[in-house]
């Protein structure tokens, strides 16, 4: 029997996609927050919201750039791993999967570093993505909407 999976609904830039990976898990492992929970990923510049409950330090800015620089340096692996729902359910987060999800879930990992369910592309190493630069940020009512693009 052959997996069924969902298609993607946008092709993604898939160096500025994979990022968007890296700096969800770096927010969840700094600030104990959840995935971004609205994401724009473009080639040029893209942008993620956190609910927090206080804006960043500009310490903790400078922090996630280098957090995330980091780990593209360490040239990772990016790789996929299909999974039925209830053992995808062991691993990542389902909360935000839609209701038309098929059964077989495809799990994106960055090394040992990330695992998201996802059907956009991505990068095969993170060797392939430039440097990672936050262009600017704000806070407002517990959302903490951060703009970035890669040089």
């Amino acid at each position: 029997m052959q997996n069924q999976l969902n298609e993607a609904k946008k092709l993604y830039a898939c160096d500025m996609h994979t990022t968007e990976h890296i700096l969800n898990q770096t927010m969840v492992r700094m600030f104990g927050c959840g995935r971004s929970m609205n994401a724009h990923i473009e080639r040029k510049k893209s942008k993620c919201d956190y609910l927090l409950a206080q804006a960043p330090t500009e310490e903790h800015v400078a922090e996630i750039s280098r957090n995330v620089n980091e780990i593209i340096a360490k040239h990772l692996p990016v790789y996929e791993q299909l999974v039925s729902r209830s053992e995808a359910a062991s691993i990542v987060d389902l909360s935000k999967l839609p209701d038309d999800a098929s059964d077989t879930l495809r799990i994106i990992r960055v090394g040992d570093y990330d695992a998201c369910a996802c059907i956009g592309q991505h990068v095969n190493n993170t060797s392939e993505i430039g440097k990672f630069e936050i262009i600017s940020h704000d806070f407002e009512n517990g959302r903490w909407r951060v703009r970035f693009k890669l040089v």
